[in-house]
């Protein structure tokens, strides 16, 4: 019996450990790209993936100069809203990029108004987020070994705090590969240290990016397939049979699904090879659509079939999940539910938590948030879109209410040591404050008319106000 007993509280003690932590996760990276098209395709899927943590990119020479570098992932970045992804630059490595023409011409973002002179230097970078980030990361390489080789030199954190060094590596021979010989003495160096190492080839064999994969990749709504739609419709994917391969690609995929890599162990170093196409290409659509983990915690998901919902809203269900994304809709529907009435500042506070979520690139439950909303309706009504969108709430201690300042349609978020403050733009926010005072003064708040108006009003803006463009962001 007490065996039993100690097997069922061993089996509960695993459930509790596999359940304490809903959100959080299951990888934190650290990347290291040297401006390849690979590069890009494969930052993408990494950010695309809820259940990898990007904590910052460095840039290093290789396929393009570490300056051309940090302009491609900054634009890249931006692009994607993630501005507060840091990206630190390599100005020490001594290889002298060929500047492929290929990688130099194609766009990941706006390039205008960058600088790289501004940017912080790599090793003091990675110091910096080893040093706030408790979880162990996994450090990945899809150029040469010159960054994580100077970290590791330059920071005993490096060893306590990178698990393990995932590195994209081209051909049967590793010393033959364009990633190693950018840095042969950096790559030896790094091979013979006690952190593991795991050396994942490209997918070269045939063709990865056929035309079905990419139809099948137009087809996902969300702006990370977008990039790569955009790409392979350019005139720089064609001709070029390489560019349809999948080489640093794989580094993200066996990161996310290890399961269906074959490993061949070779000492202390394991060299991963993929084993089969079509497994790979679904989990990379999964990938792109953010499917690598459940989005909720009770329900599975939402519908989006208009017909689920009051015919007020129903005419514009499929307009606001096209133009805002999965979890801007699903967060608004959750926060009017528990707000018991759609509000147009519950709302604000869904499209502010979403994009705060965004400039950092996290999930939820992963930074705390002081609201200046107040606790007067209707403006304090933003407070409880905050919490849907953000996982913020009084119960986990991340989230503050200020009464004791000037109110306003603004909150501070702090993650990692970094924080932005967002604020709705003054002329929409007193746009919002007339109409509701002008109702208010009207009808009253005792009087049906009003809540109606309210509701049409906020079903309104969640269609019209884009959250890219209603705030400003210091």
């Amino acid at each position: 019996m007490m065996k039993r007993i100690l097997s069922l509280l061993a089996g509960l003690s695993i459930t509790i450990l596999l359940s304490s932590h809903p959100w959080k996760p299951s990888h934190y990276v650290i990347i290291d790209t040297d401006g390849g098209i690979d590069d890009m395709r494969a930052i993408a899927l990494m950010l695309a993936s809820p259940d990898i943590r990007v904590l910052a990119i460095t840039v290093s020479p290789g396929v393009l100069s570490s300056n051309e570098v940090y302009l491609k992932v900054k634009s890249l970045l931006n692009a994607c809203h993630h501005e507060g992804i840091p990206v630190g630059i390599n100005r020490s490595a001594a290889f002298k990029s060929p500047e492929y023409k290929d990688a130099l011409n194609e766009k990941w973002g706006e390039e205008g108004n960058l600088d790289p002179a501004s940017a912080p230097d790599c090793t003091s970078l990675i110091k910096e987020i080893l040093s706030v980030e408790k979880t162990k990361i996994s450090f990945i390489c899809i150029g040469g070994m010159s960054t994580a080789y100077d970290a590791l030199k330059d920071s005993p954190i490096f060893k306590q705090q990178v698990k393990e060094i995932l590195w994209s590596v081209d051909g049967p021979n590793v010393s033959g590969g364009f990633n190693y010989n950018i840095d042969p003495s950096s790559a030896k160096k790094i091979l013979k240290e006690d952190i593991p190492v795991s050396l994942v080839r490209s997918f070269t064999d045939t063709i990865f990016f056929d035309e079905n994969l990419i139809k099948d990749i137009s087809e996902v709504k969300t702006q990370y397939a977008e990039k790569l739609t955009a790409y392979f419709s350019s005139d720089n994917a064609q001709g070029h049979s390489f560019l349809y391969s999948a080489t640093d690609e794989m580094v993200p995929l066996f990161l996310q699904f290890p399961s269906i890599f074959k490993a061949d162990p070779t000492g202390k170093t394991i060299e991963y090879s993929s084993l089969e196409k079509k497994l790979l290409s679904d989990d990379l659509l999964k990938m792109l659509k953010g499917e690598t983990v459940p989005r909720n915690q009770v329900i599975k998901d939402l519908p989006l079939d208009p017909s689920f919902y009051f015919d007020d809203i129903k005419p514009f269900v499929t307009e606001i999940v096209n133009k805002y994304g999965i979890d801007e809709w699903t967060s608004g529907v959750l926060a009017n539910e528990l707000h018991r009435h759609l509000g147009v500042f519950a709302i604000i506070g869904v499209k502010m938590g979403i994009r705060a979520r965004e400039y950092f690139d996290t999930g939820v439950d992963e930074f705390t948030v002081t609201s200046f909303a107040g606790s007067e309706p209707p403006l304090s009504c933003m407070n409880d879109g905050l919490q849907v969108s953000t996982g913020a709430t009084p119960g986990h201690g991340l989230l503050t209410v200020r009464n004791d300042t000037v109110l306003s349609a603004s909150a501070v978020f702090t993650y990692l040591n970094r924080r932005i403050r967002l604020t709705l733009k003054p002329e929409i926010a007193s746009k919002i404050s007339s109409e509701l005072k002008e109702i208010n003064f009207v009808y009253g708040l005792d009087s049906n008319i009003y809540w109606e108006l309210v509701r049409k009003n906020t079903i309104k803006y969640w269609k019209d106000l884009d959250r890219h463009e209603i705030f400003n962001i210091y």
